[in-house]
């Protein structure tokens, strides 16, 4: 049996209204082979969380350049908990200051990509962490 594509969600929650960035992380990890939901803007962390768990998702990528991320990225995180959907990786990007960054980290969101991170590196790490997820829940059951 093989096993499934890793299936990612792409938000711009907020008011932010510049996507250009999300967009193009949906495109490279669409052709990376990865199953890409993008939900477009002014998404609310409710909304993000159920489209998550209606989309059956490995991953959410949140895009953020508001200065809202140390609001709508523990919502988010809290809301997935809430769920029982703790599983799925939460991860993004934007303009976070490197403090914020390590505070967000430290209470469970995943790796943070600013300006100049390279498509490369954000498949990258998805495909990693998502992998390590779901042998961690293999080993588990």
């Amino acid at each position: 049996m093989t096993e499934r594509r890793i299936r990612v969600l792409i938000c711009k929650p907020g008011l932010d209204g510049h996507d250009r960035g999300a967009k193009v992380v949906a495109a490279s990890l669409r052709d990376a082979g990865m199953e890409v939901v993008y939900t477009g803007l002014r998404q609310t962390p409710e909304m993000v969380v159920e489209t998550a768990i209606q989309e059956d998702v490995d991953a959410v990528g949140l895009s953020l350049h508001s200065a809202a991320h140390m609001t709508i990225f523990p919502r988010v995180l809290k809301l997935l908990r809430k769920r029982k959907a703790d599983h799925i990786l939460l991860t993004g990007g934007g303009i976070i200051p490197d403090e914020d960054r390590r505070e967000l980290e430290e209470m469970g969101v995943g790796r943070l990509f600013g300006p100049g991170a390279t498509s490369e590196e954000i498949v990258q790490y998805i495909t990693a962490e998502v992998g390590r997820r779901r042998a961690a829940a293999r080993a588990g059951a």
